[in-house]
């Protein structure tokens, strides 16, 4: 059963989650917006939380995390493979250098603040990248297959093995079956991340930060699964005012 998020504090925890830069219809108009997939937002308010979202902007501030409670990295579009010193790969795109800024500029300030993070898919790359690792740029050229991205807005499914003893075991146990949609993934893990769930052909599919309270990352898509909500629960949980 969902928390109502608000047994200590006397509020709701407010659950910053990122948005990114697309063109957009609505109404009459059709031109560039802020966008996240409606999945996001439900599926923070179901388990208990306010979610507030972020825009990329130039120059995020990033005292914005001294009103979140909690931070979401939103999926989307690949990180641009400069950040980590990489020629582009001819699959790679859907880069945003304001994007990919602006979400390192906010998970540092999180992380700072030992505010409870939440990486979904991008948003495990963004925190490993941020952190110091890598990603393989098109996931099929190491794993021989697409079934991480079957087709085009069509979500694969993948069982994930988690590691006993850690936070991500404990809420799924050593095997959950995910959602996934993904054509990239960490290459080279940075140092201060704790692997700690592997798909079945050996990719990497969470992780969790040494030493943090809460900071985690999944590359599967929690947000879109409406009869698990484990992932997001926790991060409520972990996010609410008061809790330790």
């Amino acid at each position: 059963m969902a928390s109502n998020g608000s047994d200590s504090g006397g509020r709701r925890p407010r659950i910053g989650v990122t948005t990114y830069l697309q063109n957009a219809r609505h109404g009459v108009w059709d031109h560039e917006a802020a966008v996240l997939p409606r999945s996001y937002v439900d599926v923070v308010a179901r388990v208990g939380g306010t979610p507030l979202l972020l825009p990329p902007v130039d120059e995020v501030d990033p005292d914005v995390i001294g009103v979140l409670d909690g931070l979401v990295l939103s999926g989307g579009g690949d990180v641009d493979p400069a950040r980590y010193g990489a020629d582009p790969h001819p699959r790679t795109g859907g880069t945003s250098a304001v994007r990919d800024a602006a979400e390192e500029t906010l998970l540092r300030a999180a992380l700072a603040a030992d505010v409870p993070v939440l990486g979904v898919c991008r948003g495990m790359q963004v925190l490993n990248v941020a952190l110091g690792g890598t990603l393989v740029q098109h996931l099929p050229d190491v794993v021989g297959h697409e079934r991480h991205q079957p087709a085009p807005a069509t979500f694969g499914r993948t069982r994930v093995r988690l590691d006993e003893g850690t936070l991500l075991g404990g809420l799924f146990g050593p095997e959950t079956d995910v959602h996934c949609y993904h054509h990239q993934a960490v290459d080279v893990l940075s140092p201060e991340l704790v692997a700690v769930g592997r798909a079945e052909d050996g990719t990497l599919e969470a992780v969790e930060l040494r030493g943090s309270r809460f900071a985690v990352a999944v590359q599967w898509h929690p947000e879109v699964d409406g009869d698990d909500c484990r992932l997001f629960q926790a991060l409520v949980d972990a996010s609410t005012p008061g809790s330790t």
